[in-house]
Order: C-alpha cells, then structure tokens, then sequence
C-alpha cells in the first residue's frame, strides 16, 4: 500500500479574526483545527508559573507574533478539492507544505542522537540499538518518553558525569525526581547493587521501568515509585538509609528539603542546578553536605 501523504496548512491572520476563520472553517466542514496564539500562549505561561522554571528560547521566538490555525488534508485530488471548499471565502493568505504521514510519529526522534558522556558512559536512543557502540563505552539505551531525562540536557549531562564519578560496585543508590530514571538506571549499568527510584509524576514509574527494561535491568534490582518526599514523612523516613542520593535540581523541588534530615546529611552525590541565579540558595541549603556542586 502506498504510503499516505498530507498537507499542513497554516491559515495567517490576526488575533482578532482567530475565532471567525476558526468558524469559517469549521461551517465548510474542518473541525479538527490547530489554533497558535501569541497571547493565549503567553497567558498559559503565566497562569501556570508554578509549573516551570525556563521556557526554551525557539519555542518563545516560534509563538511570537502566532495567530494562525492549522489543519491537515491529503496530498491527493480529494485532499486538493477540500483544501479549496475549506478556504473559499476565508481571505487569509495561507500556506501548505508536505508532511508524510510518519513524520508526524517519528520525526521528533531526529533531535536524538547518542551521546558520550563521561569516560565510559554512551546514551543511546532505543530506536538506534543496533548502532555499534565505541570500544569502552557502556551502553545506556533510553526511551525519552514523556517525562525529565533525555540525557541531552547540559544538567543532566552533569549528573551522569557525577553518577559516574561517584557510582561504587555494590552499592545501592536513591534517585530522588527521577523522571525517566536516567540517573539511576545509568549507575545501575555502572555497577550499583540496586536502586530505588521516586518521583512526584505517577506517569514516570512506566516510564523509568520501561528505560530500565531496555538496559536488561529487572525489577529485582529497581524499584519505581510515585511519592512526595517532602508531603510523606513515612516514605522519607523509608528512604534515608540510603548512602548514594542522585538529585536534579529545578529549583522548587529538592531545595524545601530539611537538610539535618538523615537521608540528606547521609547523601554523597553530586547537584546540578539548572539557573545559576539559583545556585546560591541551593548551596545555603545543602552547606556541609558531602556532595560536590558544578
């Protein structure tokens, strides 16, 4: 069977006219829409600051300006004839470029590549498995998924470095926000005992164990879990035995930790802060701690 091809096309007008193009083209028969909205955007960024700490700079410079719908039809005859029923009488400059039907499921994955990180360590996207491996290196495959940790980010990358660095055969290790699980599943494939994982997302324990899995890694030597450190005394209290504690630090997330906690003051890792104007306050929290900071 043929592969299906489609057409993007982007309608551009102005925030004024977004709702009456948007039912212009739904009274021709398009409903399923895309709608970009500068200020809709920026209204959700604010409305929801709780929620982030950086927005990526090509995502601000993308949405500047935006008022504009999208929809998709097929490159065919057919998708041709709708294209003109749906944009009759619009009075909108619009554009359509090709898009084939797998793009739209896999073309993310381009922005992925391996990684060598540290001395020894190689991230490696699942898709991209049978690539040879430099001599060396240890393997680390991930699924991105859907939540933190794609090893691409420069935070990330500290920590790997830092697990590296401080991952001791035999060892168990605590992830604390693992999203993923990178980190803990990376000093796993370094030689750690076991690992125990948490995060306050529930969507990440799939996540982590599916990564986990990829590695050959059971849940025999990896538990996931979904919890709030700072909310649940008694799941903190079950975690401060142990003696290696990974931590990515976002800024809202690690810092409210009591550090004469036990689970703290036992800790021996390493911290990444992802804003430096946040680095002072990470530092007065943790002062003392075992840990190194870059």
């Amino acid at each position: 069977m043929d592969e299906i091809k489609w057409l993007e096309i982007a309608v551009n007008t102005t925030p004024d006219k977004l709702d009456e193009v948007c039912a212009r083209l739904a009274a021709a028969g398009m409903d399923s829409l895309v709608i970009e909205d500068e200020g809709e955007f920026l209204a959700f960024l604010e409305q929801n600051r709780q929620c982030w700490d950086y927005v990526d700079q090509e995502l601000l410079d993308r949405m500047r300006g935006a008022a504009r719908v999208k929809f998709y039809v097929t490159d065919d005859d057919d998708g041709h004839a709708q294209l003109e029923q749906y944009t009759r009488g619009l009075n909108c400059e619009y554009t359509a470029a090709p898009l084939a039907d797998n793009g739209w499921a896999y073309s993310w994955q381009k922005y992925y590549k391996p990684l060598e990180i540290g001395r020894r360590l190689y991230v490696v996207p699942q898709w991209m498995r049978e690539e040879p491996v430099p001599h060396g290196r240890v393997p680390f495959y991930l699924n991105p998924g859907l939540t933190f940790g794609t090893g691409s980010h420069a935070s990330t990358q500290l920590c790997l470095e830092g697990v590296e660095e401080h991952t001791v055969p035999g060892r168990d290790v605590l992830d604390l926000g693992c999203g993923s699980g990178i980190l803990s599943i990376a000093a796993l494939c370094l030689g750690a005992s076991s690992a125990v994982a948490v995060d306050i997302d529930p969507k990440a324990v799939d996540v982590a164990y599916e990564n986990a899995a990829l590695n050959g890694i059971g849940r025999e030597r990896y538990t996931v879990r979904a919890g709030n450190v700072l909310a649940d005394r008694a799941l903190a209290e079950e975690l401060a035995r142990y003696e290696v504690v990974i931590a990515t630090e976002v800024g809202g997330g690690v810092v409210p930790i009591d550090a004469g906690e036990r689970a703290a003051r036992e800790a021996a890792g390493r911290l990444s802060c992802l804003l430096a104007q946040k680095a002072e306050r990470v530092v007065r929290v943790f002062c003392g701690l075992p840990m190194v900071l870059k």
